[in-house]
Order: structure tokens, then sequence, then C-alpha cells
């Protein structure tokens, strides 16, 4: 099983992740990080893939892949 991490506060909500999400599973988040923005939230089923952290341009996602 993979999954991503977003780190909360290092989003600044560019949607790139959500845009080029294959399985359309992340999605606008609700809550404010302390810089005003609203960083997405991932829903369950999320492979890993990592394409949202490849375009991610502040590096803000993580993939964890386990083997």
């Amino acid at each position: 099983m993979s999954h991503i991490t977003i780190e909360f506060d290092r989003c600044k909500e560019c949607c790139y992740c959500i845009k080029f999400c294959p399985k359309k599973l992340i999605h606008n988040g609700t809550k404010l990080n302390k810089f005003s923005y609203y960083p997405p939230e991932v829903a369950e089923g999320c492979t890993g893939c990592g394409i949202c952290a490849t375009v991610c341009p502040d590096a803000a996602i993580t993939v964890y892949k386990e083997v």
C-alpha cells in the first residue's frame, strides 16, 4: 500500500496535484494553513503514483511506497 502526505504549511494552493491526479483522489481542502491557503486533501485509494509530487512546485508532497 502506498500513500502521500502533503506538508500543510508548505502548500501554496497551486492545485497542480488536483489537476494531474490520474485517479482524481486529491481535492480542495477546507482548512486554512498559516499563509491563508487551503491545502488539498487526499481521498482513500491513492496508489502513490508520484505524479502529484513531481508537479508540485513547492515540494510539499512526499510519496511513501510500501513493498
